[in-house]
């Protein structure tokens, strides 16, 4: 009994990983680079990271709004504008994306690669350290 039962776990996590992968293909759009400086002016662009990592540098035109902070930061986001996000590497934007799909906002897109791989115009903060 020890064995299937660790089994069927091990396929329900599995599935349920395959599901949450998809599901999130499905409700967040990536965009090249070149893709996302042609929209993100006429859109809201947030940096999902943390205010230190914000600080150390962000997107020119970027609001930060932490993945940690989300939740309770919706009603700073409109639901009828695209919303263009990034991170550090695309994790917490998937995540935030899911939590956003479930409050009613649609229009989703994530910078590949995340900020890591952004090569345009940031802005950093004059009292980073980070």
């Amino acid at each position: 009994m020890g064995i299937e039962f660790l089994l069927i776990l091990l396929i329900v996590i599995v599935g349920f990983g395959i599901y949450r992968y998809f599901k999130q293909r499905k409700i967040l759009k990536t965009l090249s680079e070149e893709e996302f400086r042609q929209g993100y002016r006429k859109a809201q662009l947030i940096d999902v990271r943390e205010p230190k990592e914000f600080d150390g540098g962000h997107i020119l035109g970027a609001r930060n709004i932490p993945l940690s902070q989300m939740r309770n930061r919706l009603t700073e986001l409109r639901k009828d504008q695209p919303i263009y996000m990034y991170c550090q590497n695309g994790t917490r934007t998937a995540r935030a994306a899911i939590l956003l799909n479930k409050k009613g906002y649609n229009e989703l897109y994530q910078l590949q690669g995340g900020f890591k791989k952004w090569n345009g115009k940031i802005r950093k903060s004059k009292s980073s350290q980070y």
